[in-house]
């Protein structure tokens, strides 16, 4: 008996995906459940599973798009598994093609150099084959290696590869969206900065026996999600999105975290951040990067947000202007924390301090809200304490 193998839907209005990478070869014997592909979609890098155990065979090709619901592969369940032989390990990556490797030298008509010459080219870090001698049958005299300069540009005899790969379905789509976002949209970002030493202090105080608590760690994520929610809470226009000629107002707070994947920025979902607490963003935001490092998030995990939140300062980047992420209206940059001198009480002191920019959609949102909601957000977080906690460190991280 055959059994034909059919693209199963990712996710609603998906409509096609690009088979990434076969996990098995044309002929393996599988077991049920077994990975057999990854498969593209425009939101999300998904494993295909073996529906039943036998011999396979391939019916389409790596980088192939294909409809939901096209057969993609054949099972014989009357296939029997070779006697000794286990299902086929996975491969850990579609293999490369080398479109072109070039190996290009170039010599000059030169003869030998005399040893001044020599000694001069070596200080100089200029080999002989470099230089077009003037000296009898070309060689190469003292004078050619003082007036002789080092190759600008011309190519050494090193090796010069270049490799064309075509991008995932999802690097494709995220690229049309970000290109669509600067063309269809009134990005404009504005900037702030934030003095990060009260909450340097929390965390030092309290992080060990709030991990201990909760084993989670008490990071940045969860000061800097409760202070958008307040935020956004304040100024409504941030957390609204267009459509046509009607703007879509929310009275909750789904808020998109930027993680990194094995297949590149991943943008999952914290849902109604407005009801958690430090605790229940920090072990949401841990769920969400561990299933994106891993490969398991979903489409449905990573659609609906209402605001975005990124960190490029993991990175080590010190300010940027972050594109919004459509539909949305806004996001918010975060950056790397340097030790900078700034004036506090009319002295002038040492604190950490970290850049932060938010662009919007200026369609939606006017300048007063803008300014206003970055001013937010940092006044929550310089004064954590009063405005995050209600004055009551312990009961907020539920110590």
């Amino acid at each position: 008996m055959i059994l034909e193998m059919k693209v199963p839907s990712p996710g609603e209005s998906i409509t096609e995906v690009e088979i990434a990478a076969w996990l098995v070869e044309d002929g393996d014997y599988v077991e049920k459940d077994q990975p057999i592909a990854e498969v593209d979609s425009d939101k999300a890098t998904l494993e295909l599973p073996a529906e039943e155990s036998g011999i396979i065979t391939l019916k389409a090709e790596e980088g192939d798009a294909v409809e939901v619901g096209a057969v993609v592969c054949l099972i014989d369940l009357d296939g029997k598994k070779p006697e000794g032989q286990s299902a086929k390990e996975s491969k850990t990556e579609a293999p490369k093609v080398i479109e072109k490797q070039v190996e290009t030298k170039t010599t000059y008509a030169s003869g030998t150099a005399s040893p001044a010459a020599k000694k001069i080219l070596d200080e100089k870090g200029i080999t002989p084959s470099e230089v077009k001698g003037t000296g009898r049958d070309g060689r190469i005299t003292k004078d050619d290696a003082v007036n002789a300069t080092p190759s600008m540009g011309l190519p050494t005899g090193g090796l010069r590869n270049s490799e064309r790969k075509k991008m995932s379905m999802l690097r494709r789509k995220v690229a049309q969206r970000l290109v669509a976002v600067k063309n269809e949209t009134a990005m404009l970002t504005t900037f702030n900065e934030v003095d990060m030493k009260p909450i340097f202090d929390l965390r030092k105080e309290f992080k060990e026996s709030f991990k201990e608590k909760h084993g989670v760690g008490l990071g940045f994520m969860s000061f800097f999600t409760l202070a958008v929610v307040r935020a956004l809470k304040l100024y409504p226009d941030v957390n609204s999105m267009l459509d046509g000629d009607y703007k879509i107002m929310h009275d909750f707070q789904d808020i998109s975290i930027a993680v990194s994947g094995p297949k590149g920025l991943m943008v999952p979902v914290i849902r109604n951040a407005e009801n958690l607490t430090f605790r229940g963003v920090e072990s949401e935001v841990k769920r969400l990067a561990l299933r994106a490092r891993d490969g398991q998030i979903t489409v449905d995990e990573m659609t609906g947000g209402t605001f975005t939140i990124t960190n490029g300062g993991v990175f080590g980047s010190m300010l940027s202007t972050p594109i919004i992420n459509p539909p949305q209206s806004g996001i918010l940059g975060m950056h790397n924390i340097v030790e900078r001198p700034v004036a506090v009480n009319g002295e002038v002191v040492i604190r950490p301090i970290m850049f932060v920019a938010l662009s919007y959609d200026h369609r939606v949102i006017d300048g007063r809200e803008s300014v206003g909601f970055l001013v937010a957000v940092k006044e929550a977080l310089e004064n954590p304490i009063e405005i995050l906690m209600d004055n009551n460190i312990k009961k907020a991280l539920e110590l």
